[in-house]
């Protein structure tokens, strides 16, 4: 392998959105590392799984360890892992806090923090974080305000750590998503979540993939809150 090659992590990285990203980033010619909690093995030599729960304490730094041992440097971190719960505010209970903001939060803390010292010493890198465009544009018809809460924090953190480390070689954006066609929307759901954005039509994985290696290559940009959201945050 070439000391060059550059090496992404793309967390809940087994399906979706996780998915269509490694696939984008191998084709860009990077070693990717795949975690998510459950995700097999790759027959890719280019590719290294690592199962982990992104919520427990030590699982990120983990992730970090294993990409280091395994490619010696790591040039992006995509914090893709993500719950969304949506509910009326009063119908969320204890466990719904902790398991939006473990894995929202919390994962995004522990292996952000362990990435970002590996890319100081290196002398660079990228974070890109997904976020959603409720933040931006609550919608009464979708209720969730454990994402804004959780994904609010990820927007404000992209433009906080943007600042923190400008001269240091490390970029940190964000890419903030409408409604996207995945296995997470039954497809009777389609018609009526494409007419919440003003395009007419759900977001697709490419879109969201398009996006994250278009920041990938764009060296002046950082602090930025990418809205694919087909107008949403716009208006209606």
């Amino acid at each position: 392998m070439s000391t060059t090659q550059k090496v992404v992590i793309v967390t809940g990285a087994s399906q979706g959105i996780g998915a269509a990203l490694v696939a984008g980033y191998r084709k860009l010619g990077y070693a990717v590392v795949a975690t998510s909690r459950t995700i097999g093995a790759s027959d890719d030599p280019e590719v290294l799984t690592v199962p982990g729960d992104l919520s427990q304490p030590g699982t990120g730094a983990d992730i970090v360890e294993q990409t280091l041992a395994r490619f010696g440097r790591i040039d992006t971190l995509v914090n893709n892992a993500g719950i969304f719960v949506a509910k009326p505010f009063t119908d969320y209970t204890d466990e719904d806090y902790d398991a939006v903001t473990g894995v929202n939060l919390r994962g995004f803390f522990d292996i952000s923090r362990c990435a970002v010292a590996a890319m100081l010493t290196q002398g660079g890198g990228h974070v890109v974080n997904v976020s959603t465009t409720l933040v931006d544009h609550a919608n009464s018809q979708v209720p969730s305000a454990l994402a804004s809460l959780t994904k609010g924090g990820l927007n404000a953190v992209t433009k906080s750590l943007a600042i923190e480390y400008a001269t240091r070689g490390i970029r940190v954006n964000a890419v903030a998503l409408g409604v996207i066609r995945t296995s997470m929307h039954p497809v009777e759901t389609h018609e009526a979540l494409a007419a919440l954005h003003p395009v007419g039509r759900l977001g697709e994985i490419d879109d969201v993939v398009d996006a994250i290696l278009y920041l990938e290559h764009a060296g002046f940009v950082t602090g930025e809150i990418l809205h694919i959201d087909g107008g949403q945050s716009a208006g209606h």
